[in-house]
């Protein structure tokens, strides 16, 4: 259990998706085609439902918000039975996960993020890192708080006994159509509604604040995973026992951690602090500058640098930028500043699409001032570029 994190770069070097461990994952989906030759019952969908929620719960509250995140405490025999339950999803181990979710915040969103649709696309960020070389090894010097739990590691090495014997009882209680309805084709449901949150809430959906990745607050998202939707604000503030911030944004697994909290089965319940639901909060310098990424992103350079050499055509000023490309980048960066230029982004209309893609930061003029600096670079890169070449 001591292996450390490979380190890792893009997809083009996780080429060994082809692995054993594929194969049951496959089969899992395959089962489900079970249903076409048994007799469904309506108890099996009910099972169905019902498991889902149950095991969404055992991977929000357990392997999430509480062996991520540690946003709760609870005793140690409840610990093991959240480990356990969120095991029966057949999501791995229990140390696994955890590790591996520690590494995304630490890395979001950057070529180090091991599931991030930004930088490694869709089906990569979905399912395919799970059985990627990287993917498949876990760093658990990460997670030692948890590791030194003797039940813990002892159910992290048995991964597959949870999901095997809630199977096994499904089948004894609901027969045949009770295991491929109720089991199979709930597991392979919250297979992909627990995915939606690595692939889909950092594409689709709102930035209420700026975070440095592209992590978004998306309500359909929140609904099917019981309100781990709300990934926005959790990435603003990741050791929240709530994801939603607000009254309307529906979070069931913290309603249902509430509850629980009455009677004392899990407590300090962390609440994020007024000040941080409102966004002042002072923003580092380096979430000023993936965030000013982002924006300077929303622009097309190709298309405002090609609006540039068609204007220049024809005028001294494209023989000047040939002059300043042959000296350097650097020149033709001041050539930018010192000319009038329409076609570039004005900071104010930078910062009118700052206000709409985040909604609280304490200012806005350094993200917007990084982000025309970023635009000017760009430019200027792709207009040497092409100046050379023509």
């Amino acid at each position: 259990m001591a292996s450390k994190e490979q380190n890792i770069s893009c997809p083009a070097d996780m080429e060994d998706i082809v692995h054993p461990r594929v194969l049951p994952f496959i089969m899992m989906h395959l089962a489900c085609f079970g249903i076409i030759w048994v007799d469904v019952q309506p108890i099996d969908w009910i099972i169905c439902g019902a498991l889902y929620v149950i095991r969404m719960f055992g991977i929000t509250a357990g392997f999430h918000r509480y062996f991520s995140h540690r946003s709760f405490k609870t005793s140690r025999v409840f610990q093991f039975l959240l480990a356990f339950l969120g095991q029966s999803s057949a999501q791995r181990g229990v140390l696994w996960w955890a590790s591996k979710h520690r590494l995304h915040h630490k890395y979001s969103d950057t070529d180090q993020d091991l599931h991030s649709p930004v930088k490694h696309g869709f089906w990569y960020a979905h399912l395919l890192w799970i059985f990627a070389k990287p993917g498949r090894t876990a760093d658990y010097s990460s997670i030692k708080d948890f590791q030194k739990y003797p039940e813990l590691a002892w159910l992290e090495k048995r991964e597959r006994v949870p999901p095997f014997l809630l199977g096994v009882l499904v089948w004894a209680v609901a027969g045949w159509s009770g295991l491929f309805v109720g089991f199979f084709l709930s597991t392979v449901l919250l297979f992909h509604g627990t995915f939606t949150i690595n692939s889909l809430s950092h594409v689709y959906g709102k930035q209420s604040y700026v975070t440095g990745d592209h992590s978004r607050n998306n309500l359909f998202l929140a609904i099917i995973t019981l309100g781990e939707g709300w990934h926005n604000n959790h990435h603003h503030f990741p050791s929240a026992t709530p994801q939603g911030f607000h009254w309307w944004q529906i979070d069931i697994t913290y309603y249902i951690l509430k509850f629980l909290s009455i009677f004392r089965i899990v407590w300090d319940l962390r609440l994020p602090p007024a000040h941080v639901v409102a966004g002042i909060r002072k923003v580092s310098l380096s979430v000023v500058e993936n965030a000013a990424e982002q924006l300077a992103a929303s622009f097309s350079v190709e298309q405002i640098g090609k609006s540039l050499l068609n204007t220049w055509s024809h005028t001294p000023k494209l023989e000047e930028l040939r002059k300043r490309a042959r000296i350097g980048q650097s020149e033709v960066e001041k050539f930018l500043r010192e000319v009038k230029i329409p076609e570039l982004p004005a900071p104010a209309d930078l910062k009118d699409k700052a206000r709409n893609m985040f909604t609280h930061i304490p200012s806005l003029n350094p993200v917007v001032e990084r982000a025309h600096q970023i635009i000017i670079q760009s430019i200027s890169v792709w207009l040497v570029q092409e100046a050379m070449a023509r």
